[in-house]
């Protein structure tokens, strides 16, 4: 159908308005957004209506719940284990957290057992994937290096692990749902780890053994998770993105080699 309209004159109207930003497709009528969200905010203050049941008519059954709750789950697995090994193999064939269906390796830990010192990452990234391990690739190197600093080092005197130890696709923040499924074995692997104090790095790990992010306000101060002392401290990983925070993680390690000492 013939509009009327030149062919080029629209192309050149077309231009002109992605060249001022106008990138979506609008309707022919105006609309009234205000007008909108009014509605939608009296429909949200308006009660809901109660569905009516007619006279004599047998009441409507509840749903059944759809299966059991990961999290209840995920705590008697991890109630169950008597050792890192009980552990570890717990884990491995825990099916509920979706994780695990799109990981190459559980990540389980690093490090020594019986060490002093505890530190618990987020959550594995490309690397850790593939080997198995966590804090390998460019943020393991920065921070083997950090602890070299203070006199310790993975081979010796640091036991490490993650909050998830199954790699969020492409990398994405784990949601609150995988954090609180995996927490019990979390929690589990402190207490059998048993060291005198924790390292918490990044945000996603103070979530979980805090119960708060803001790692930037939080770092460099002591906490308490697990019934231990614990320091909130920069990722290694963040401190590649950002260089000018080394000045503060070199305080935190700091903090770390005094509480040590004070502790004997």
């Amino acid at each position: 159908m013939d509009s009327g309209i030149d062919w080029h004159w629209a192309r050149a109207a077309l231009d002109w308005q992605l060249e001022l930003g106008a990138d979506e497709a609008i309707g022919e009528a105006p609309v009234d957004r205000f007008a909108l969200e009014a509605a939608e905010q009296a429909a949200r203050a308006q009660p809901a209506a109660a569905p009516q049941v007619e006279r004599g008519a047998a009441p409507v059954p509840m749903a059944e719940p759809a299966g059991p709750d990961p999290v209840q789950l995920a705590q008697e697995a991890a109630r169950g284990a008597g050792s890192l090994e009980a552990l570890r193999a717990a884990m491995e064939g825990f099916e509920h957290c979706e994780l695990k269906r799109g990981a190459r390796n559980l990540v389980f830990c690093d490090g020594v057992e019986g060490a002093r010192v505890m530190i618990v990452g987020e959550a594995p990234g490309r690397e850790e994937d593939l080997q198995g391990k966590p804090f390998v690739g460019r943020a393991g190197q920065l921070l083997d290096r950090m602890l070299a600093a203070i006199g310790l080092d993975r081979a010796s005197s640091v036991y490490i692990t993650n909050v998830l130890p199954w790699r969020p696709p492409q990398n994405r923040d784990p949601r609150p749902d995988e954090i609180a499924m995996m927490k019990p074995f979390l929690a589990r692997h402190i207490a059998l780890a048993d060291p005198d104090l924790l390292v918490i790095m990044g945000n996603i790990s103070c979530d979980a053994l805090l119960g708060k992010r803001g790692i930037t306000r939080l770092r460099g101060t002591w906490a308490e998770a697990e019934g231990r002392p614990a320091m909130p401290m920069f990722h290694p990983a963040y401190l590649l993105r950002q260089p000018a925070m080394k000045r503060q993680a070199w305080a935190d390690l700091l903090e770390l080699q005094a509480k040590l000492k004070a502790l004997g």
